[in-house]
């Protein structure tokens, strides 16, 4: 058994998920800036300019900083990188995930460190070796079973393979959220259909659709009973994370940069209690079923194990997009906070709320907040209901503001 502790990583694709994850027990985050990261789409990147302030936020809460710049490179792209590297050098960022060699050539020579992408898909030792020139942290291929990979982790040791550290070198998983069919994300078929790459981060997810299987020979269709057969379930380690510590892991990654602040917060907070229950010596079945009801209730395509358990083959999605058991709807935004009284306001823009109904409260700086409404009041006169254009106010012991934009009624 290895005595390592899991780091637990946690994706911020904007403010309000950067703060969801510091608030909920990360000890790191990763994140892409413009578009040169495997998450290029519009409200999953931030700037250059926000790094200062994303890395401030991570020292002050004692958190790592890894920012993702892992995405296909040409030519003209050299000058960006460059830009970009520098940039997280003189912000400090505790490393950069990479998977083209013009970013690890570059980081190296300005001393930024950097982990190895799961995109290069290092599936051997041998591999462990080549990289351990460049980085000190490297992610394994998605499709290894434990076992390989533990057996990767044995290697290390034995043969005492060190980053320019000088320590040992650390194996990073994906422990829970989508995943890709192909191998280790290294799909064409949006290229190919749509002229977008998904390894430039513009992945049309055209394998979360549905086809028609034709015979073309005998011009017969084939209906298939799973109609989304290209699109996996959603991974899910968090009934089995003895077993991913057993295997000499160091880092537990969350995905979802793309994914909102309340899934951010609930999978963080979930995999955060697993973690300390590990380590206290309670970790145990008996508390799986709490786990699994809570991050069902967030974006998700189903849960399997992945390939960690000798799966071969994927488990498909019987639904084009989630299948969360709770749905979200926007309310309203932040108004005031009455910090003497500790007492909430917000102007209702759309549907009604009343006395039991559960709350969630979503801002850059707040992050996430989750509550059950008990003491609403209307204008100022306790109410039972608040409608359209309404000023809500209630107890809340933690501050909003006014760029908290939403505040969502989760129901069933």
């Amino acid at each position: 058994m290895y005595n390592n502790k899991l780091e637990l990583m946690s994706p911020a694709g904007s403010a309000e998920a950067l703060m969801a994850a510091v608030n909920a027990g990360c000890d790191s985050v990763y994140f892409g800036l413009d578009s040169l990261n495997m998450r290029n789409a519009k409200g999953s990147n931030f700037t250059i300019g926000d790094l200062p302030e994303i890395t401030k936020i991570c020292f002050e809460n004692k958190i790592k900083s890894y920012l993702t710049l892992n995405s296909v490179i040409y030519n003209d792209d050299i000058s960006l990188v460059r830009r970009i590297l520098d940039a997280a050098k003189q912000s400090e960022v505790t490393a950069v995930i990479a998977s083209d060699h013009a970013v690890m050539n570059y980081a190296r020579k300005i001393g930024q460190s950097i982990h190895i992408s799961t995109q290069c898909n290092i599936s051997n030792i041998e591999a462990i070796e080549f990289y351990s020139v460049f980085a000190n942290v490297m992610v394994m291929a998605r499709e290894l079973s434990l076992e390989q990979v533990s057996e990767i982790a044995h290697q290390i040791i034995e043969r005492g393979l060190v980053g320019p550290s000088g320590d040992l070198i650390r194996i990073e998983v994906f422990g829970h959220g989508a995943l890709c069919m192909s191998v280790s994300g290294k799909c064409y078929l949006s290229l190919d259909n749509h002229n977008a790459s998904a390894n430039r981060g513009a992945c049309a997810q055209n394998c979360r659709r549905k086809y028609i299987v034709i015979d073309k020979e005998r011009d017969v269709e084939l209906e298939i009973e799973n109609e989304y057969i290209m699109s996996s379930k959603d991974l899910c380690t968090i009934n089995f994370l003895d077993k991913i510590q057993n295997a000499g892991i160091s880092v537990l990654k969350i995905e979802g940069r793309g994914r909102g602040a309340d899934y951010v917060h609930t999978v963080t907070k979930c995999y955060r209690e697993a973690i300390d229950s590990l380590y206290a010596g309670t970790y145990s079945p008996a508390l799986f079923d709490d786990w699994m009801s809570r991050l069902a209730k967030v974006f998700n395509r189903g849960f399997w194990d992945g390939y960690y358990l000798g799966k071969r083959i994927g488990e498909w999605s019987s639904v084009f997009s989630s299948q969360a058991t709770k749905k979200k709807i926007y309310v309203g935004r932040g108004m005031n906070y009455f910090a003497s009284a500790k007492v909430a306001e917000f102007l209702i823009e759309n549907s009604e709320l009343q006395n039991g109904d559960e709350l969630v409260i979503i801002g850059p700086t707040t992050g996430f907040i989750e509550l059950t409404l008990n003491d609403l009041h209307v204008n100022g006169n306790k109410a039972d209901r608040a409608v359209k254009a309404d000023l809500l106010t209630f107890s809340l012991a933690q501050k909003i503001r006014h760029s908290d934009k939403r505040s969502d009624y989760i129901f069933p």
